[in-house]
């Protein structure tokens, strides 16, 4: 085992458009810049120019973002895109260079951009911000991140703060989309989301009685399930069919939806569940596993209707809060084996998933919750929320267990702040860590949200073939980033 951390004495914030006008530079080669007309005029003389986002200076002064072409504004900067197609409430670049308070919100006076220059006039502002409502085409009027529909491996979050699904371009690591989501006019907390294999990603909320369903294709919303109550908590999808089941705790349920007839077709443990949350299931889909999230009881329900009580820890079943305090689980690939995530006592837990007796007790962090598992690696990856820091202002760590040999083989601790949501790119060798960051104590966010009160989180990206970060950023997102899915395992 292993452990490393990238050291800071302090954060050093890099705002979108911050830049230092040096006297003198050496001359760089023109090029196409690929902008419409209108917006090339606005971007290359106001933005992409010396000491700020042209390619001599961007990574000096100019926060890792680079403006010269249109192709480089995708890539983002240090703290991730610039601009998301379609939606100016999630493009820092118009928070930064916004002047005009009845069009948005208006950064500080230190922090509008363009630096030590004139801001925008209202007329550019608002070309701008057409442009990206428009999804911030080429000069050809080509979309980023429209390309290989049906094949583009994406991150989908949910978000607890705002209700939005942020999209993430898994190759650049850059936010592509965002999607408005709920029914309410209020805040409906999504609680869970689990991308199916028919390409289906499932919302559930906290606040609303329905389930949402995105297509992952398009990235539209298709459907909105009514299940009858609110307060779902976990989703959890089959390998085939038109199934979902979710734990809920207004019912203190575990609910087997079809998706197809949008109906409950069976309610599970109402009797006999207190507080159900984590879900895992076999393979032929007849026997379920969920977690009490307070005590020390994992339920086996078979899909007749038969439940069985699980000591996790061999101590008389009780749902009260003290013991192990069961989070989370998950099944080995082969489902031999289920993994259950004890945030009352710190250490992750290997049951045989026939015979339910205790094969393994793995110590980890503070506070494990979330669990996430390779199909290419033999390896289970567990975010504990609270482990100390040994950096400044940060705390939480993610924790890498070998399944095959129950050992920890890394543990990466980084600038998190509170990392709950954990998604697995097998297709890139990826793993994405989703600070919540929701504690005025963590670290500044790097801008405010603009459709939501409360802090942005942020999101890190691992090369888990090496378990290093696959660069120094922080990419950062709108409020309490909660639950994380891949498109394809």
């Amino acid at each position: 085992m292993f452990r490393y951390s990238i050291l800071f004495l302090f954060i050093t914030f890099i705002l979108i458009c911050s830049c230092k006008h040096t006297a003198k530079e050496s001359p760089v080669p023109v090029k196409p810049d690929n902008y419409p007309p209108a917006i090339s005029k606005i971007i290359t003389t106001r933005c992409a120019t010396a000491g700020c986002h042209n390619a001599a200076s961007y990574q000096i002064s100019g926060g890792g973002l680079l403006l010269d072409t249109w192709e480089h504004l995708f890539d983002g900067g240090n703290s991730g895109a610039a601009i998301v197609p379609f939606s100016p409430e999630c493009s820092p670049l118009l928070y930064f260079t916004n002047s005009f308070e009845d069009l948005g919100p208006v950064p500080d006076g230190n922090m509008k951009m363009p630096l030590n220059s004139s801001p925008l006039t209202r007329e550019e502002y608002l070309t701008l911000r057409n442009w990206v409502i428009q999804g911030a085409p080429d000069k050809s009027g080509q979309i980023a991140f429209s390309g290989n529909a049906d094949t583009r491996q994406k991150i989908y979050v949910a978000h607890q703060g705002c209700d939005y699904v942020t999209v993430i371009d898994a190759e650049k690591n850059v936010i592509m989309r965002c999607v408005p989501v709920g029914k309410e006019v209020t805040i409906e907390s999504a609680y869970s989301l689990k991308v199916a294999p028919s390409g289906l990603a499932y919302i559930s909320f906290w606040a609303s009685q329905y389930i949402l369903a995105m297509d992952t294709r398009t990235d539209s919303i298709t459907d909105a399930i009514n299940i009858g109550y609110p307060n779902s908590n976990i989703l959890f999808t089959p390998p085939t069919g038109n199934e979902l089941l979710m734990t809920n705790l207004f019912s203190n349920s575990l609910l087997r939806l079809n998706t197809g007839s949008k109906q409950v077709a069976a309610s599970y443990g109402s009797n006999s569940f207190v507080s159900p949350h984590g879900i895992a299931a076999n393979n032929s889909f007849d026997t379920f596993f969920v977690t009490e999230q307070y005590g020390n009881i994992v339920h086996k329900v078979a899909e007749t209707g038969w439940t069985k009580k699980i000591s996790i820890n061999g101590q008389p079943p009780s749902t009260s809060p003290g013991g192990p305090n069961p989070y989370n689980l998950i099944m080995s690939p082969d489902k031999s084996r289920y993994f259950v995530s004890c945030a009352g006592t710190n250490e992750v837990r290997v049951l045989d998933a026939y015979s339910d007796t205790l094969i393994a007790v793995i110590p980890v962090g503070l506070t494990p919750q979330e669990i996430a598992v390779s199909r290419t690696k033999p390896y289970l990856f567990v975010s504990c929320v609270d482990e100390p820091s040994s950096l400044p202002v940060f705390k939480g760590a993610v924790y890498i267990i070998n399944y095959d040999t129950y050992e920890v083989v890394a543990t990466i601790t980084d600038r998190y702040y509170m990392p709950h949501a954990l998604a697995v790119d097998d297709t890139h060798q990826k793993l994405f860590v989703f600070s919540r960051n929701i504690d005025p104590q963590g670290p500044v966010p790097h801008h405010n949200s603009a459709t939501c009160n409360g802090r942005n989180g942020y999101y890190s990206v691992y090369d888990f073939q090496n378990m290093q970060p696959a660069n120094n950023k922080r990419y950062e997102v709108t409020i309490d980033p909660f639950a994380a899915d891949a498109r394809f395992k």
